[in-house]
C-alpha cells in the first residue's frame, strides 16, 4: 500500500489524482455488509475508507504525515461527487460524505482526469534579448525609400554592386540598452534558471510565461527593507492596520504593545480569529492560480530539500509584490507562534502546528479546479515553507549576480561601440597595456653562503680515537 513518488513535471496534480484513484479502487478492502436486514456484496462503510485511505496518505511521500482525517474525509467527498465511488443505491455527485457506517461501492468504471494534449516545444525556448537584434518595426522592408532617377552615374554604382565590385551599404542600428531590455534579461534568465531546476523542456508545460511580470521580479528584488520584507509602492494595497496590529501582537506574545485595551481569557484566539478571517476571504490565493501548476510540480522535489529550496525561491520572485509581502508576514507570524512556548492553546482540537496548516493552507495554494488534491498539496506546501520560510522568501543571489553582470558586460559594449576611442582610453587591451607597462626583468635569487657548503656528513671515526 504504497504511493509512487510523483516527481516534478507538467500536470502533477492530475498524476497524483489518477493514481490516488487507481490505488484507492485496487486496494480497498471490499466485504459484504448488512443494511436495514438486507445484504451487499462487495462494499465498504464511510468510516473504513477514511480509515484506510487516510493511512496511505499518511504513508506517502507526496502528501506526508500531516494529512489529517477531515482532509480525507474532504477527498472521499471530492470521490462522491466525481463518481469515483457511490452510495450503496448507486447515488452519487451531490451526496454528502460523512465519516459514519454509510455503505458504499465502487461504479463498473471509474472516470480519471484526462490529459490535455501538450503541444510540441523544443529544449531552450526561452529566447534572450540579443545585443544585434534591430528595434521592432525597424526591419530593411520597412525603411522608407525615396525614388531614385536613373541616370549613367546611378546605373553604373548599381551595376558595380550587383557584380560585386562594390559592397552594398547596409543600415545599421545603434542599439542602446534600454529598461525594457533590462525587464527582458531578468524574466528571461529567471524563467530559464526556473526550467534547468524542473528539468523541463518547456515551462509552458506548467505555468503561461506571457502573463510573468518583469516588473513583479525587479520590485521583489530591489525594494525591500532590511528584514527583506518587500515594500510596496500603492500604501493602498498593504495590509489593514488592524490586521497588522493583529498580527504582530501574536508574533510576539506575551509583549504585544500595539494592543492598549485589556486583555481577557481567550483574546488570543479572538486575535488569532480576525486574522484567519480576512486571509480567508481573499479573492485569490497569495500564490494565484496562474502560478498553481508551477508550484505544484516543485513539490516534487521536496525530497531534494535544497533544490526545491531553490526552484521555491525563484517562484516567489513571480508573485506580485503585494501577495510576497502578505506572505512573508503571514509566514514570520506562523512561525514564530509555532515556536513561542509562552502562547496559550489557540484551539481545542488541534496543536498550533497543525492548526496554522489547516487555517491558513487554502488561503496560500488552492485550485481553480474543484476535481483535485489541492487541501493536501497544500497543507504540504505550507508545512514545508514554515520550516523553511526564512531561505524561501529571500532574493537568490546567485540570479542577481548573473543578471547584474550580464547587464553590466551589455553596457560595456554599448559604450564601446558608441565611444570607441574614449573605451580604449578606459578600458585599454592587453597589448596596449604591455605597451605602457613593459615586464620587468625578474631578479635572480640569492646565492647563500650557506648553500655553498657542504651537507653535514656523519662524524667518522679515525685510527686514533681507538684504544
Amino acid at each position: 500500500m504504497e504511493h509512487r513518488v510523483v516527481g516534478p513535471g507538467p500536470y502533477r496534480a492530475t498524476r497524483l489524482w489518477n493514481e490516488t484513484v487507481e490505488l484507492f479502487r485496487a486496494r480497498m478492502p471490499l466485504r459484504r455488509h448488512r443494511c436495514r436486514f438486507k445484504s451487499y456484496e462487495h462494499c465498504f462503510t464511510a468510516s473504513e475508507a477514511v480509515d484506510w485511505l487516510h493511512e496511505l496518505l499518511r504513508n506517502s511521500q507526496n502528501f506526508g504525515p500531516e494529512v489529517t482525517r477531515k482532509q480525507t474525509v474532504q477527498l472521499l467527498g471530492k470521490f462522491l461527487k466525481n463518481h469515483v465511488i457511490e452510495d450503496i443505491k448507486g447515488k452519487w455527485g451531490q451526496e454528502d460524505f460523512e465519516d459514519n457506517r454509510h455503505l458504499y461501492r465502487f461504479p463498473p468504471s471509474s472516470p480519471l482526469k484526462p490529459y490535455p494534449k501538450k503541444p510540441l516545444y523544443q529544449r531552450d525556448v526561452i529566447k534572450f534579448p540579443e545585443w544585434n537584434d534591430p528595434p521592432p518595426g525597424t526591419s530593411q522592408e520597412n525603411i522608407p525609400v525615396r525614388p531614385i532617377v536613373m541616370n549613367s552615374e546611378m546605373w553604373f554604382k548599381r551595376h558595380s554592386i550587383a557584380i560585386g565590385e562594390v559592397p552594398a551599404c547596409r543600415l545599421v542600428h545603434r542599439r542602446q540598452l534600454t529598461e525594457a531590455n533590462v525587464e527582458e534579461i531578468w524574466k528571461s534568465t529567471t524563467l530559464s534558471y526556473l526550467q534547468k531546476i524542473l528539468g523541463l523542456d518547456s515551462l509552458e508545460e506548467v505555468l503561461n510565461t506571457k502573463l510573468v511580470s518583469s516588473k513583479f521580479i525587479i520590485h521583489n528584488v530591489y525594494s525591500v527593507s532590511k528584514q527583506g520584507v518587500v515594500i510596496l509602492d500603492d500604501k493602498s494595497k498593504e495590509l489593514p492596520h488592524w490586521v497588522l496590529s493583529a498580527m504582530k501582537c501574536l508574533a510576539n506574545w506575551p509583549n504585544c504593545t500595539d494592543w492598549k485595551q485589556p486583555m481577557y481569557l481567550g483574546f488570543e484566539k479572538d486575535v488569532f480569529k480576525t486574522i484567519a478571517d480576512y486571509y480567508g476571504h481573499l479573492k485569490e490565493p497569495l500564490l494565484t492560480f496562474h502560478l498553481f501548476d508551477a508550484f505544484v510540480s516543485v513539490l516534487g522535489l521536496l525530497p531534494k530539500e535544497k533544490t526545491a529550496i531553490e526552484a521555491f525561491q525563484l517562484c516567489c520572485l513571480l508573485l506580485p509584490p503585494e501577495n510576497r509581502r502578505k506572505l512573508q508576514l503571514l509566514m514570520r507570524m506562523m512561525a514564530r507562534i509555532c515556536l513561542n512556548k509562552e502562547m496559550p492553546p489557540l484551539s481545542d482540537g488541534f496543536g498550533t502546528r497543525t492548526l496554522m496548516v489547516q487555517t491558513f493552507s487554502r488561503c496560500i495554494l488552492c485550485s481553480k479546479d474543484e476535481v483535485d488534491l489541492d487541501e493536501l498539496l497544500a497543507a504540504r506546501l505550507v508545512t514545508f515553507l514554515m520550516d523553511n520560510y526564512q531561505e524561501i522568501l529571500k532574493v537568490p543571489l546567485a540570479l542577481q549576480t548573473s543578471i547584474e553582470e550580464r547587464v553590466a558586460h551589455l553596457r560595456r559594449v554599448q559604450f564601446q561601440k558608441s565611444y570607441p576611442e574614449v573605451y580604449q582610453e578606459r578600458f585599454p587591451t592587453p597589448e596596449s597595456e604591455a605597451l605602457l607597462f613593459p615586464e620587468k626583468p625578474k631578479a635572480k635569487p640569492q646565492l647563500f653562503m650557506w648553500a655553498l657548503r657542504k651537507p653535514f656528513q656523519p662524524f667518522q671515526r679515525t685510527r686514533s680515537f681507538r684504544m
